[in-house]
C-alpha cells in the first residue's frame, strides 16, 4: 500500500478534472471504476476509484482518491491510497505497481 496526503490551493472542480484526465490519460489500462460526490452547504467531497494493470507486478492495482474542501476559500485536502499490488499470501512483496500509481498522481498534483 502506498499513500499520499496533501493540501492543495485552487479550484476544486479544476483539480478534480486534472486528476481524472491525468490518471486516465497516463496509462492505457487505467479505468475509473466508480465515483462519488457529496456537497453540504459549502463543503465538497469527491471520491474516485481508479484501476490499472501493473506490468511490473503482473496484476491490477487500485487507487482511491478523495478530495475534500470545507469552504470555497479553504485549501483542498487530498488523500490517495493504493492497494492490490502485492503478490504474496501472508505479507506484501512486489509493491512496485502501487508505488508507480501513486507517483503518477503526485506528478499530476505537484
Amino acid at each position: 500500500m502506498a499513500k499520499i496526503e496533501r493540501r492543495i490551493n485552487g479550484n476544486f472542480n479544476e483539480i478534480l478534472s486534472k486528476i481524472e484526465n491525468g490518471i486516465l490519460g497516463g496509462s492505457v489500462s487505467a479505468t475509473l471504476e466508480d465515483s462519488s460526490f457529496f456537497r453540504s452547504s459549502e463543503a465538497k467531497c469527491a471520491v474516485r476509484i481508479f484501476e490499472r494493470y501493473s506490468y511490473m507486478g503482473g496484476n491490477r492495482v487500485s487507487m482511491n482518491v478523495t478530495l475534500f474542501q470545507g469552504a470555497e476559500n479553504e485549501p483542498i485536502f487530498l488523500s490517495a491510497i493504493t492497494s492490490g499490488g502485492s503478490q504474496a499470501m501472508f505479507f506484501k512483496i512486489n509493491t512496485f505497481g502501487e508505488e508507480a500509481f501513486i507517483e503518477k498522481l503526485a506528478e499530476i498534483i505537484d
